[in-house]
């Protein structure tokens, strides 16, 4: 999880491409905020990458809860915030034109939260059945599991679609889960 502060890169540079080729006229408010703001915080990170991640040992152990603030918002490397981000321009354009701006901004902010929450949750539970207590020393950043929510969101209000993925046609409210798999086999961790 190491990035250089300012540093512009292939995903980034391509990230920006995508999101001139979209044009910045049709890309809502929330989402093109939720871009830049993601940009800004890859090319001005608020910490470093240790001290925004979340985990067990760190919020709920250490009460050092802003990391479920800052988390979200901050990605390992140049790919992985292109990878997030093209996923968030494509799924804000679709959702918040359908549920407006506001009420699209209120569930990025509880998504947010709820995703690190869930996150430690989920890893606590792991330390006590595994009785391993490693876990709790797993730390996470990025937009992913905000990203997934807002697929299950996307595939809701908009039932009976077909994607294509890789050139397969797959029913859409399958789409999530094979972007799920799809995403650890390219980008493992």
């Amino acid at each position: 999880m190491q990035r250089r502060q300012g540093r512009v890169s292939a995903g980034l540079l391509l990230l920006l491409y995508q999101i001139s080729q979209v044009g910045l006229q049709n890309i809502p408010s929330v989402t093109l905020g939720v871009l830049a703001l993601n940009i800004f915080l890859f090319l001005n990170p608020v910490r470093p990458l240790p001290e925004v991640c979340i985990s067990v040992n760190e919020c709920l152990y250490r009460k050092n809860w802003q990391r479920l603030l800052l988390s979200p918002v901050h990605h390992a490397d140049d790919w992985h915030l292109y990878y997030n981000m093209i996923s968030m321009l494509w799924k804000g354009i679709m959702l918040e034109k359908k549920l407006k701006s506001i009420w699209f901004a209120y569930i990025i902010a509880v998504f947010s939260v709820l995703i690190g929450v869930v996150y430690m949750v989920l890893e606590f539970i792991l330390v006590k059945i595994l009785d391993d207590p490693s876990y709790e020393m797993n730390c996470a950043v990025g937009f992913s599991g905000v990203l997934f929510a807002l697929k299950v969101l996307n595939n809701y209000y908009n039932p009976g679609r077909i994607s294509s993925v890789l050139g397969l046609q797959i029913p859409s409210k399958y789409v999530c889960w094979v972007e799920l798999v799809a995403i650890h086999l390219i980008s493992p961790g």
